[in-house]
């Protein structure tokens, strides 16, 4: 079973430094729509690193990590097609994000039916 603490704390150290980056390495570099891209990606991989980081704390059934799975691959597939769009702006790479909003909608839902009988 993965440290989904370790996992996370790698993934939010990831966006800080992608975020800095950013505002730093690529202002002047890419238009405004891209930054706007960017940006956005910053904003949902720092938001699901952090939804990863409580899951990873959580009590769950033992073996049942589908919402860190899907937190983590929501990351790579949104968040990652959003910065390689961003830096490319090969449009294309706009069919791979809404697997990963998928992803990261599952992973909450997932958690929620994990946790419904403590509602």
């Amino acid at each position: 079973m993965p440290n989904w603490t370790g996992v996370a704390a790698v993934l939010l150290a990831l966006a800080v430094a992608l975020g800095a980056f950013g505002a730093h390495g690529l202002r002047g570099k890419i238009d405004d729509y891209s930054m706007g891209i960017w940006e956005r990606a910053v904003l949902y991989h720092f938001l699901h690193a952090l939804g990863l980081l409580i899951v990873s704390i959580l009590p769950r059934p033992a073996g049942i990590n589908w919402p860190a799975w899907l937190l983590v691959a929501g990351v790579g597939l949104f968040c990652g097609s959003l910065y390689v769009l961003a830096v490319t702006g090969v449009r294309t790479l706009g069919a791979i994000t809404p697997f990963g909003g998928v992803a990261f909608i599952a992973a909450w839902l997932v958690l929620a039916i994990q946790y419904r009988s403590r509602i």
